[in-house]
């Protein structure tokens, strides 16, 4: 009886050592698991944008399966725009059934952002169409010239991620040229009387880039330090790629900077050339100035 007790114990503390090993590696599988759930990739039509996360806005962080199901329908209500005419244009955001999505976070002070810009980048604007519920956004979009347009609606469903759908529109009118982006030999540009320079601490392919922008005065060259809030932060940073196939949208290191410097951290997905443009807002003007560098 003896012999079969001590038996009994050691084979006890066996399966109890092999429970709580097998328990172990269940968690340890469990929490990589949950790790590798944020990182689906996103269907074409889906940019990876990720979330705010701090300092770098929206890249580097992939999107959740929900968020990468997710649609977006660009039409204009009187057909095909035309060039200088004012046209309505509905978003429509559905699932991957076709359902609408109805609840949207406020990303910076709105629901969605729509980034309209022309094939040859030279044309850029920033707009807040508004939410009329049923997942349908409409905004008054006037396109300067004929030709090619890319756009880009970026917004975050209720209790997903940062998301950005896109699609080409043409409009119909003359076009303008189609001289090919070259970066800039000097990273200095004046608009509406202020001197805007820009610095970048890289331009390398999947490595972290701070783009330090420095705001003057441009007759006097003193340091702006006033600047106003934008979309609650100090400015904001989208950059696109020549081709339009990359998209980033950055928010700024410390958004509660008044300048001279405003701060950002990006990094850039493939090399090439791409276009930054800068928003920053002074005594009630928001300054858009453009910079196009060439990434290694």
């Amino acid at each position: 009886m003896r012999k079969k007790k001590r038996m009994i114990l050691p084979a006890i503390l066996m399966l109890g050592l092999l429970t709580a090993c097998g328990q172990a590696k269940e968690a340890a599988s469990t929490a990589h698991a949950g790790h590798g759930a944020a990182a689906t990739a996103a269907p074409a039509s889906a940019q990876p944008d990720g979330g705010h996360g701090g300092h770098s806005g929206h890249e580097a962080v992939p999107q959740t399966p929900a968020a990468a199901a997710l649609q977006a329908a660009f039409t204009f209500a009187a057909g095909a725009p035309k060039a200088g005419a004012p046209a309505e244009l509905t978003v429509r955001i559905t699932d991957q059934a076709g359902k609408p999505v109805q609840d949207f976070q406020v990303n910076h002070e709105k629901l969605l952002h729509l980034i309209v810009v022309s094939h040859d980048l030279t044309s850029f604007e920033h707009l807040h169409p508004a939410y009329k519920g049923d997942g349908l956004f409409t905004v008054p979009v006037t396109f300067p010239a004929g030709g090619t347009y890319k756009l880009f609606a970026d917004f975050i469903p209720n209790g997903g991620s940062s998301t950005t759908l896109s699609q080409q529109v043409k409009v119909e009118g003359v076009e303008t040229g189609h001289t090919p982006l070259t970066a800039d030999s000097k990273l200095v540009k004046e608009v509406s009387g202020k001197e805007i320079s820009l610095a970048a601490s890289g331009l390398k392919v999947n490595q972290e880039t701070t783009l330090t922008f420095t705001i003057r005065d441009a007759k006097t060259k003193q340091d702006i330090t006033n600047l106003q809030p934008y979309l609650g932060a100090v400015g904001h940073v989208v950059i696109i790629s020549a081709d339009s196939e990359q998209y980033l949208h950055v928010h700024p290191l410390d958004e509660s900077a008044k300048g001279p410097e405003a701060k950002f951290a990006t990094m850039f997905p493939k090399a090439g050339i791409y276009r930054i443009w800068g928003q920053f807002q002074h005594n009630g003007e928001v300054v858009t100035v453009p910079f196009t560098v060439d990434v290694k």
